[in-house]
């Protein structure tokens, strides 16, 4: 179900009450909704996916709003119905007539929506819409919700019209006795442990997130193998956090393409606020991050800050250093050192360099992406986190503070994505950062911990007969 219409009639609002969500960004402002946005909703016993589209205009030659179009006709191609959004307190304009030529051409259902419409209960005001030549105007308020429900129910009437039941035939037909039911409680058991021993496999969702105008957009288009965003040569391109699932080599991924992140001192719309906040609960929701940087400017101080947010938020990280292609050796080289320069801090992560314009270097990237997600929800097991612990210590013990010296009995994990790992022994509050750093590194290189964040816990027992004495 594709939400069509000119700027600033309500598709977003509509979206986010069909499909009880706040996942589209909503503001006074034209031109906000750029992507393809798409979402789940229920009317009854029908489920659907609603796509919100931005601003339409179909004549639109060259420039972001041409973008724009490209995703319309893309939502309208692949849509089994199409709902039309026009303002009734605006009235029709040239755009609209223009939209309700090109639907009436595209040959899909078609259902004229008059949004804004709260308080107006004659038709009079509804009578201009007629012209559009799209059937009964439909009053609605998708801020308020009146008459939602009862358009979306007509809209997905179709599908009780084409329902078919299966024939009981095939049904029966479908019905294999030739495997004997096991009844055995024994039997049953194992089968039962052997799945429960099976990881869960479930959708990775890859967050890709750094400074405007470095590839995102492009980065997606390239991995998906079709124009999904808009990637556009112009800082700011992207506003909302847009979710895409997808398969690759038979593994479910969620791709997340985010707004570019400005210094804060930059950021001074509205808009952009909303889209910065987005960007960083996107952080938060995601499995793995994937910080893009640009090759062909500085590795700046805002590259750093975004990398500190995602190491604090404890996500897995990978990092792509984008428009390597036709950089010359010395430019390569330098931007080697500033990245070691300026985030060394990202030591754990591993790094690519590609081409997200020409798809070079995406196979590699991927892999990384699948190992960091893996190593951050990885198993640890108390025995072996003991034994690598106890080697650790015997090879380099603890610094003494003041006259004692740290003891450390035993490991065990504490949590996943990240990995944590909780220590006990005594006189660990004395345990040097230095220290924490040099069992971060053997914990890593024991259970191939590349790609996460690793945090450690010291929790120190305490002696209850140390109290005073009666």
């Amino acid at each position: 179900m594709a939400l069509v219409g000119r700027a600033n009639v309500g598709k977003s609002t509509l979206f986010n009450r069909i499909t009880r969500s706040r996942a589209a960004l909503v503001a006074d402002f034209a031109g906000l909704t750029r992507d393809r946005h798409y979402g789940e909703g229920r009317v009854g016993r029908h489920p659907f996916i609603a796509v919100d589209t931005g601003g339409f205009e179909p004549v639109a030659k060259d420039g972001i709003l041409r973008e724009m179009a490209r995703q319309t006709h893309q939502a309208i191609a692949e849509s089994d119905v199409v709902i039309f959004l026009v303002d009734a307190r605006a009235g029709v304009n040239a755009h609209d007539h223009e939209i309700a030529k090109l639907l009436r051409k595209s040959g899909q259902r078609v259902f004229l929506a008059v949004n804004k419409a709260e308080g107006m209960r004659h038709a009079a005001p509804l009578a201009e819409f007629h012209e559009l030549g799209l059937g009964e105007p439909r009053p609605i308020s998708a801020s308020h919700g009146d008459g939602v429900v009862e358009l979306i129910e007509d809209a997905l009437s179709f599908l009780d019209d084409d329902a078919d039941q299966e024939p009981l035939e095939e049904v029966e037909d479908s019905w294999d006795d030739s495997e004997p039911v096991a009844l055995d409680g024994l039997e049953t058991a194992e089968e039962e442990q052997t799945e429960a021993t099976e990881p869960t496999r479930h959708r990775l969702k890859l967050a890709i997130v750094g400074r405007p105008n470095v590839g995102k957009s492009t980065l997606i288009n390239a991995l998906i193998g079709e124009e999904r965003v808009i990637a556009f040569d112009m800082p700011g391109t992207t506003r909302d956090a847009i979710e895409i699932e997808f398969e690759r080599d038979g593994k479910p991924y969620t791709l997340i393409d985010t707004a570019g992140l400005r210094r804060r001192g930059k950021v001074f719309e509205t808009i952009e606020k909303f889209s910065v906040i987005k960007t960083l609960q996107a952080i938060e929701a995601c499995n793995v991050v994937l910080l893009m940087v640009d090759a062909q400017s500085e590795i700046s101080d805002q590259d750093a800050h975004i990398a500190g947010f995602i190491l604090e938020t404890g996500r897995a990280l990978v990092v792509a250093i984008n428009k390597w292609d036709g950089l010359d050796a010395e430019r390569r080289e330098w931007i080697r050192r500033e990245f070691d320069r300026k985030l060394r801090f990202l030591g754990f992560a591993r790094v690519h360099t590609i081409s997200a314009l020409k798809g070079q270097g995406l196979k590699l990237l991927m892999k990384s992406v699948d190992e960091a997600h893996a190593a951050a929800y990885r198993k640890l097991s108390t025995p072996r986190l003991t034994r690598v612990l106890h080697a650790a210590v015997e090879q380099q013990p603890p610094p003494r503070k003041g006259i004692f010296r740290p003891k450390m009995r035993y490991a065990h994990q504490g949590g996943q994505n990240p990995p944590l790992i909780i220590v006990h022994g005594s006189g660990l509050d004395g345990v040097s950062d230095s220290y924490r750093r040099y069992l971060e590194s053997r914990f890593r290189s024991a259970f191939d911990l590349e790609g996460t964040p690793l945090r450690i816990e010291f929790k120190s027992s305490h002696n209850p007969y140390v109290q005073g004495k009666s």
